[in-house]
């Protein structure tokens, strides 16, 4: 349930001293809200001012005072009274654009946290659908369990986002309260304790010593690569491509494409895929399409130029394509899905996409001298509209088959959508069969 833009042009630098959260943030610091609190947040409220002021798209905001804003949430922030709701009237002030690529990444909390559960949306509606081992949460809540609300708030399509961004990123919770339908419709209100691993307050990147702290976070960026890897799989003319996010190469790009082209059909599993790099939607795009194409044209504060994408030619992928999104889809997911829908390239299968399709670069801040915290902004720097005249914001696509597991699949594994998009390439194999093609891996804690 991750948001991220559509493009990032910039990264967090290095410093000598990099800090998980400078401001103490941990659920018992919270409580002492201090002036020196106050003082940061504020200033993190008024770089988020400035970085929509200097680069949003919009020039008039929307309509939006934003110098009236922006004292209203400066005066509101003095009076928040914790780090996780002052940081809340940092994300509530961006939230305003009603602008899903431009949002508030928050300083980094001395901890990792998971309540030991993922849920997704299907339809309208909220199911869990993963429950890691070894947490509080197993036993107690299992997958294909309907959420009707989580922390006292109604969980569907318009808020699930908004729930995981501020209760994972903005004011992680030492547990969950939820209440939900089993199986058999009975209704049960649990709390869950999450898991909580602490972590240094300050770290020492700047390679002295032993070097610990910076082999950690690539330890933690290596676990990350390998659980956002593109898998495949072959058989029988068929290739499955699992790709979770629009972040390769142009080499590796035409690498999968190569493998592809020795195959009649092609199968695109960009479920749960956010997006990624505009470089690699358009080198997608020259593998699928025998013709130069525009994308997208991208409207913003001045003259833009279109985003295009430019053939491979003859070594374009010219076999039967099988796109498939659901809910989470996101970004360049969606613009990959509604090109083959325009271009009439092939079929999409699946569930209506997030509809966060919009053009968005990350500006980094800090605070502090010898010590630094970072955080960041990211903001839409251009609107996309498609071949059709439309932006995909908020609308999302609907797909040409509309296709949902049910409960009693998710609860047993089974991938009813992978199962008839291999139907459709000709190959008969159960849901329970295509649930297992893909093994669900988590992140290490």
């Amino acid at each position: 349930m991750s948001r991220r833009p559509l493009t990032i042009f910039a990264f967090f630098a290095l410093a000598a001293l990099w800090i998980a959260s400078a401001i103490p943030s941990g659920a018992q610091d919270d409580k002492k809200w201090d002036s020196f609190k106050i003082d940061r947040s504020r200033g993190i409220l008024r770089d988020a001012y400035d970085a929509v002021k200097k680069h949003y798209y919009d020039p008039k905001f929307h309509g939006l005072d934003w110098e009236a804003r922006y004292h209203e949430y400066d005066e509101k922030i003095r009076n928040a009274g914790s780090l996780g709701r002052a940081f809340g009237m940092v994300a509530g002030f961006l939230d305003g654009l009603n602008d899903s690529h431009t949002f508030f990444r928050a300083p980094k909390r001395p901890y990792r946290l998971d309540y030991g559960y993922r849920m997704q949306i299907f339809g309208e509606n909220c199911f869990v659908t993963r429950v890691r081992p070894g947490t509080d949460a197993e036993g107690k809540i299992h997958p294909g369990d309907e959420i009707v609300t989580f922390n006292n708030n109604d969980v569907n399509r318009k808020t699930l986002w908004k729930l995981d961004y501020y209760f994972n990123s903005l004011s992680p919770q030492e547990g969950s309260m939820v209440d939900l339908l089993d199986l058999a419709g009975k209704e049960h209100r649990l709390e869950i304790n999450a898991k909580m691993v602490p972590l240094k307050r300050v770290m020492d990147i700047s390679g002295g010593g032993d070097g610990a702290d910076i082999w950690q976070l690539i330890r933690e960026d290596e676990n990350y690569d390998h659980v956002v890897r593109q898998r495949t799989t072959e058989k029988d003319g068929v290739m499955v491509w699992k790709m979770p996010e629009f972040f390769l190469s142009d080499g590796e790009v035409d690498h999968v494409f190569g493998m592809a082209r020795k195959n009649k059909t092609l199968i695109l599993d960009l479920r749960s895929n956010p997006g990624g790099a505009v470089d690699t939607l358009s080198r997608m795009v020259g593998n699928v399409i025998d013709h130069d194409i525009t994308i997208a044209d991208r409207v913003g504060r001045k003259d833009l130029k279109p985003q295009k994408a430019k053939t491979r030619g003859s070594n374009a992928f010219t076999g039967k394509l099988i796109v498939l999104i659901d809910s989470e889809s996101g970004s360049a997911a969606e613009l990959f899905a509604r090109v083959v829908q325009l271009e009439h390239r092939g079929v999409v299968i699946g569930d209506r996409s997030a509809g966060a399709v919009m053009e968005a670069k990350v500006y980094n801040y800090s605070q502090g001298s010898d010590v630094k915290f970072f955080y960041s902004f990211s903001v839409t720097d251009a609107d996309l509209i498609m071949g059709d005249g439309k932006s995909l914001e908020h609308a999302g696509v609907v797909p040409d088959e509309r296709l949902l597991p049910s409960a009693k699949d998710l609860a047993s594994g089974s991938d009813p959508v992978l199962a008839h998009a291999l139907e459709e390439a000709g190959l008969t194999i159960s849901p329970e069969a295509a649930g297992k093609m893909f093994p669900f891996e988590w992140n290490p804690l």
